[in-house]
Parts: C-alpha cells; structure tokens; sequence
C-alpha cells in the first residue's frame, strides 16, 4: 500500500505527504496496525513471547528507573475468574497468550532499602513515571509482536476490578496493572482505527485549540462513513435518548459521562499512594 492510501485509511483526509517521502517496511507497518479481538487456535511458542519481551523491556524508562513489570497469565482458572467480570470482552479468556502490564514503583521503592537509602516512592510523581513506563514496555511489545504475525488487543478495562486482578495476581502495594495484553495470531482482518486529524492533535509553538468543535464535526461525519455505530449500540439510550446523529464524539462523550475505575482508584489510595 502506498503512503497515501495508508493515510488515507488511518486518518481520513490528505495529509499532503507525497509518496516520494521514505516510507520504510517499519513506518507502514505501524502506520496499517490493526486491533485484533479475535484470533486463530496456534499455538504462540513461548520462547517467541520471551524474545518479544526483551524487545519491549529495550523501551526507554524514565530516569532509567525501570519502572515496569508483566506478568504472564497461563493459569485458565485465573484468567477465567478475570474474565468473567467482561462477558462483553471473551476475547480476555480465549486468547492465546494474555500479559498484564503492571507499572512498578514498588521495586525502585526497595532498591532504596537495600541500599540503605530508604525513600518512599508512592507519590503523585512516582505513579506517572511508573505508569509511563510499562506504558511504553506495552507499546513496544505490540509493534514488535505485529512485525512476527501477531495481532493484539490492549485490555485497560481489568483496573475496573481491581480486588480481582490484585487477588489473583497477587499484587504487592506498590504495583498496580496499566493494562493487560491478548496476543495471539489474528483470526481475521482486524480493524483499522480512524484517528483524528493533525489539525486537532498538533501544534505549533502553543496550544491552540481554534475551531475545535467544527474539526470534531468534520472527523465524525468521515468517521461515520466508514464504521458507523448501530443504533443499538448507542450508549445508555435510558439517560440519553437515541441521537439521529451518533458520532464518534457522542459516542465518548457518553461514556465519559459514566466513569470507569472507581475501584482503581480506591485500590490505589489504600495500597500504598499517598499523591501528596
């Protein structure tokens, strides 16, 4: 596929990039990345999910403080009990490998201890490194995972139950998940995500946020186009009413206005993170 119609595919609109730009095998991959809920019975051999983590713990790390810990979920019984809060999401108990990207401040945290330096590392700053940390070991995973043949789903809903997933994991105050991972070889074609424009998502010099709600508008309607999302699918029509209309906007402003991870943030507050 040549650079325009992979821009085309992801963005919707021209970005005025010609074809004559470099486009390297590495570039059009990620720029034709696909989420993959679905996936086929291979196997995924193990010492391939071994070489595809030391390639996603090669990311960088803030302060090189190497804030971030996976764990591979292999137990059936474990991952059932998880599952079974997502009914919506199967794909959390039938993919052929499933990671939980757990951000790790804990382990700077001992590290200080061992060295007879103790600090506490549970700040509001300690959090964010942390959680850009195995944010960026997750990333990394999935680009390096694609290039092999596989496809993958990041799971961020397993922090809206935190009691569960701490249980079952066995996670220690100080570690919490970012998200968790299906990876297995796709079943099907995938989908690709239409993004928004650079004309919203970058600037030059200064925010500038001029002639949001139009360019809003504009990507709805091309996103419509493509992936318009069934009336019977809208979001809490009980609170909200059917819109004639329903955009992706509409679609994240609804949920938006039902917040996720209560639980999460009650977890963390009483396991260990003081935010002061």
């Amino acid at each position: 596929m040549d650079l325009k119609a992979l821009i085309a595919d992801r963005f919707g609109v021209d970005l005025g990039l010609s074809n004559s730009q470099a486009l390297t095998p590495f570039l059009e991959r990620v720029l034709a990345r696909r989420t993959h809920r679905s996936y086929t019975d291979a196997r995924v051999p193990p010492e391939l999910v071994d070489l595809l983590l030391a390639v996603a713990f090669s990311a960088s790390s803030k302060s090189d403080f190497q804030q971030a810990s996976v764990i591979e979920l292999s137990d059936a019984g474990k991952r059932s009990r998880i599952a079974a809060h997502f009914p919506a999401m199967p794909w959390i108990g039938t993919s052929p490998v499933f990671l939980v990207f757990c951000a790790d401040p804990r382990r700077l945290e001992r590290i200080c201890s061992i060295r007879s330096h103790p600090q506490p590392n549970a700040d509001l700053e300690a959090f964010l490194n942390a959680s850009v940390d195995a944010a960026l070991v997750m990333q990394t995973f999935i680009l390096a995972a694609e290039s092999v043949g596989l496809g993958c789903c990041p799971i961020s809903v397993i922090r809206n139950q935190m009691e569960t997933v701490a249980r079952e994991l066995a996670l220690p105050d100080g570690v919490f998940p970012v998200a968790g991972l299906c990876v297995g070889y796709p079943a099907g074609g995938g989908q690709v995500s239409m993004r928004l424009p650079p004309t919203i998502t970058i600037h030059s010099d200064t925010y500038d946020e001029r002639g949001l709600e139009e360019k809003i508008a504009d990507y709805d309607r091309r996103r419509h186009a493509r992936h318009a999302i069934p009336r019977d699918q809208q979001r809490n029509p009980s609170r909200f009413g059917h819109a004639e209309f329903y955009g992706w906007s509409e679609d994240k402003a609804r949920q938006a206005a039902q917040p996720e991870g209560a639980s999460f943030a009650a977890y963390i507050k009483s396991h260990g993170f003081s935010f002061g």
